[in-house]
């Protein structure tokens, strides 16, 4: 979250901030108020205890100099003046708790070198890599949704009769190629010296604090034992979102040591969102759905590194599609595009040739996002209470947190199986991944099952 301090003192800033990423909820204006008054009242409680301390003091030497009389009004004023600190100290707990909260519902504040944008329309395209040595592609590309139907690898009806739609089966080689794109991801990264984790899947509510996805983006999540429009406590558990927020709040109100950093994490989950503001938008095939696999990135740095950190932590997670000889492309994203608690960010999104879209290359296809490399400067070390001492004598620090998909294995999925797709409808396994699926160079499918594929002519 923003210090109370700096919206204090830099309030037009924020207010350009909150008009640049389209936010037109938040009364800033109010939350100055509230703060102003808890600062009155706290400064007001300080006379009055000073007060009270002075007239507690007097009572006893007016008894011993007899002056009865005297001291009574001394205990009276003191008794007094305890019943005024009490009511002021109530009623400046109440701002206490409306600020706070105010304060969560404020995105972070951009960094200057962010493009200022409405949306994804506006979001500047900073290199495009792979396509001058493109493979030979079949004449007609097909759609992963298709050609995975094709091979038996992918079975999204079957998902959604056991769960419900947004989920899937991935069967044989499919589970397969998710299974080796997991591990391939891992030792990309701890070749990159990042240390693994294994973190839990449920997160309580303090967590998704921490790292901002609540109380904002409630509705995109799945509660455990609840609806996510109720009230809800900090112990409530909620389905991981993103390894994000289990891997930063593990160090929450911990104190790093200024040799701990950079600290450096990965950790592989299924992660689950309801995707509430996407209804509709993808109706066939893997790329929006409510479960999905991820291998994240997490850093914890001291603040003057943070910046060069997300240059390398770009890299780190870029080198996965480099190995994969995927074609991809990075974008700034505008202060529009940005999510709630990032400072600045990366998008990276990979070329996905089997169906076709307006905004995607000259060379058709489209752009799948498959990582996000973000900067939060101290936003979520100030909501989780992360901090590091810079020496040992000094007084204690927020450090800063990025974080980066390393990276989203269902989408690069998809990508793999369209781009490495041949004429006769199989699927080339990329050179790096062969180890990891038992040698097998081409992904050629399997006969499905049931008397269903009989009636469907896919079994004799």
């Amino acid at each position: 979250m923003l210090h109370r301090r700096y919206l204090r003192e830099h309030p037009e800033e924020v207010r350009e901030s909150l008009a640049n990423r389209g936010y037109d909820d938040v009364d800033i204006d109010h939350v100055i108020a509230v703060d102003e008054e808890w600062r009155e009242l706290k400064a007001t409680g300080d006379d009055l205890r000073h007060e009270r301390n002075q007239v507690s003091s007097q009572i006893g030497q007016l008894k011993a100099e007899g002056k009865d009389d005297e001291a009574d009004e001394a205990i009276a004023r003191s008794q007094e003046l305890k019943e005024d600190l009490q009511a002021l100290e109530e009623r400046a707990d109440e701002l206490e708790a409306e600020l706070e909260e105010a304060l969560l519902e404020i995105p972070n504040v951009p960094h200057e070198s962010v493009p200022v944008g409405a949306d994804e329309s506006d979001n500047e395209e900073i290199r495009r890599v792979g396509f001058d040595d493109l493979r030979e592609l079949p004449d007609e590309v097909t759609p992963h949704y298709d050609i995975g139907e094709d091979l038996d690898i992918i079975d999204e009806a079957r998902g959604a009769k056991t769960t419900g739609s947004g989920f899937y089966f991935l069967k044989g080689e499919g589970a397969m190629l998710e299974h080796a794109l997991i591990q391939f991801m891992l030792n990309v990264h701890r070749e990159q010296e990042y240390v693994d984790l294994f973190p839990p899947i449920p997160v309580n509510t303090t967590s998704m604090t921490g790292t901002g996805q609540l109380p904002k983006f409630a509705e995109d999540a799945y509660r455990i034992g609840g609806s996510e429009t109720e009230g809800y406590e900090d112990d409530d558990l909620w389905l991981c979102p993103t390894a994000e927020v289990p891997v930063t709040n593990m160090y929450a109100d911990d104190i790093l040591l200024k040799d701990d950093l950079p600290l450096k994490h990965q950790a592989y989950t299924p992660n689950f969102r309801r995707e509430a503001g996407e209804h509709g938008t993808e109706t066939r095939g893997i790329v929006r759905v409510h479960q999905f696999n991820k291998v994240e990135l997490v850093n914890f740095v001291e603040p003057e590194e943070s910046y060069d950190r997300l240059e390398g932590l770009l890299g780190e997670a870029i080198e996965v599609l480099e190995q994969l000889g995927l074609p991809y492309r990075v974008l700034n994203l505008c202060t529009g595009d940005l999510t709630f608690s990032s400072a600045k960010t990366y998008d990276i999104e990979v070329w996905a040739p089997g169906t076709e879209s307006d905004e995607g290359p000259e060379q058709g296809g489209r752009w799948l996002e498959v990582s996000s490399a973000s900067n939060f400067e101290d936003f979520q070390a100030r909501r989780a209470g992360l901090r590091y001492r810079p020496e040992r004598h000094e007084s204690t620090e927020y450090l800063h947190t990025l974080n980066a998909s390393g990276t989203a294995v269902g989408r690069v999925m998809v990508a793999l199986l369209e781009y490495y797709q041949n004429e006769d409808g199989t699927v080339d396994v990329p050179d790096v991944l062969q180890p990891y699926m038992g040698g097998r160079e081409v992904i050629e499918g399997h006969e499905p099952v049931g008397e269903a594929a009989v009636g469907a002519g896919k079994k004799e």
